[in-house]
């Protein structure tokens, strides 16, 4: 990344932290300026190339100082949000969360730093709320530590816990000052939490804000382009992300879910080349590079919704399930999970899909542990049975298994533009289904729809090819 004022490399040593007013108890100066630079990183979405990048930076700072706990906090902090390593299953991961709480035992370590090591060990427990109540009593005392501000961030939204989100960055935003490190990357969270809120004009206004002070800021680009979407500008969208993709796709670890967007608006549009071209250049190459949870639930859910609009996907799933199908056991997220199964039924794998769906419910009666337990057992397993049970072409069981729980589907987790698949998988099973009530049900979302939205290419393609298939409904 090397754009616009985004870039930072003056780095805080041990004083200049102290100074600020977030005390490190590290007295290693080099471990310091890493903790920083990867801090930063983190914030901004981005590899600084003249570090190697985000890995490569935690990789020097621990190098550096192996026993700097703060490292190990933020190291250990973006492996459990990332949601791409099972600390019931991952060894190696049990081992560097128990090294962290070792090396919190020292004398040195600060109070808040010892909040740290426990927020943190909780979330990859599972105890993502618990975790994040953790995270806010920090910022009750230190209202300008922007790590307990940004994994309490990302986890309300994993959570779908938006007022939460909303309020964590309104809380503290007061107490900074705009020469302040980071302080910019304020208005591009705030502005998310606005916008997950339906309070769309404000959200809008803070989000440009953000790109103001920060063109390069992609946090503040991704709440503008969940605004556009929300609020049916998908014209609007596709014109925003492609006059603003050199500013935002130098952001590696969210220029793929911006590129989400970029394509949802188009299948919006029935501009189906065109999404699929931006799957084909773009999103797909970039999972397939990272691997990351994000990047695969992005992917998976944008072929998803071309498949849904009847367009051939089929030998596009292969690659990403390969991916997809090593974590079926993890049950971090039920998000994950019914994006993961989405991948097996795609590409047609009978033994990834059984696996997961076993693998579920075992977690689900009690095997598993932590937030996503209860909700496996409520949502998770019946909305997995039911993308089974559409894709064997049992509509009307599809229909039976998400009705009941559609308004509970927020709890997986997510946004509400991630989240708009599955009211879309539930109006498509009941326009199929060969029961009259799920046809008529179909026509009743599709009304709640459009007046949610009234301005929705896709929504009234829907409402036409209900009107035709059941016109004498």
């Amino acid at each position: 990344m090397s754009k616009g004022n985004a870039m930072r490399n003056n780095w805080r040593d041990c004083k200049a932290w102290k100074d600020f007013g977030v005390e490190l108890s590290t007295t290693n100066n080099e471990g310091a300026k890493l903790f920083d630079a990867v801090l930063t990183q983190y914030v901004g979405w981005y590899d600084d190339d003249s570090l190697g990048g985000l890995e490569k930076s935690v990789e020097k700072m621990i190098g550096n100082d192996p026993n700097f706990v703060m490292g190990h906090v933020i190291k250990n902090g973006l492996d459990a949000l990332g949601s791409g390593r099972s600390y019931y299953l991952d060894k190696d991961f049990q081992a560097e969360v128990q090294t962290m709480m070792d090396l919190g035992k020292s004398p040195s370590t600060l109070p808040r730093e010892k909040k740290h090591i426990n927020a943190v060990k909780l979330w990859a427990q599972g105890e993502m709320t618990e975790a994040c109540l953790v995270w806010e009593s920090i910022l009750e005392e230190n209202p300008l530590d922007m790590l307990a501000l940004k994994f309490a961030h990302d986890s309300y939204f994993y959570q779908a816990h938006h007022p939460q989100m909303r309020d964590s960055i309104a809380r503290v935003f007061p107490k900074w000052e705009s020469s302040m490190p980071l302080y910019s990357y304020l208005y591009g969270m705030h502005s998310f939490g606005l916008e997950e809120c339906n309070h769309y004009a404000e959200a809008e206004k803070v989000a440009r804000k953000g790109l103001e002070l920060n063109r390069n800021d992609c946090w503040s680009t991704h709440s503008m382009a969940h605004v556009l979407e929300m609020t049916g500008r998908s014209s609007e969208g596709i014109q925003f992300m492609s006059s603003t993709e050199n500013d935002w796709n130098v952001c590696a670890m969210l220029a793929c879910h911006n590129y989400w967007h970029y394509g949802v608006y188009n299948i919006e549009r029935g501009l189906y080349d065109e999404a699929v071209g931006l799957f084909d250049t773009q999103i797909g190459p970039r999972a397939a590079k990272s691997g990351a949870m994000l990047d695969m639930v992005d992917a998976c859910s944008l072929l998803y919704r071309l498949n849904l609009e009847g367009i051939k996907v089929k030998d596009k799933w292969r690659e990403f399930n390969e991916v997809c199908k090593d974590h079926v056991d993890d049950h971090i997220l039920a998000f994950n999970d019914a994006h993961f199964l989405m991948a097996s039924l795609g590409a047609g794998d009978k033994s990834a899909t059984d696996k997961l769906l076993t693998s579920l419910k075992e977690f689900a009666k009690g095997t598993g542990k932590g937030d996503n337990q209860k909700i496996s057992k409520e949502v998770g397993v019946p909305l997995c049975e039911a993308l089974v049970a559409y894709d064997a072409g049992d509509f009307a069981k599809a229909v039976s298994l998400v009705q009941p729980i559609r308004y509970k589907i927020i709890t997986i987790g997510g946004s509400h533009a991630q989240r708009d698949v599955f009211n879309l998988f539930l109006i498509h099973a009941a326009l199929q289904s060969p029961q009259k009530d799920h046809n008529r049900l179909a026509r009743i979302l599709l009304t709640e729809r459009k007046a949610l939205k009234s301005n929705s290419p896709l929504t009234d393609r829907l409402i036409s090819r209900a009107m035709a298939v059941h016109a004498d409904g």
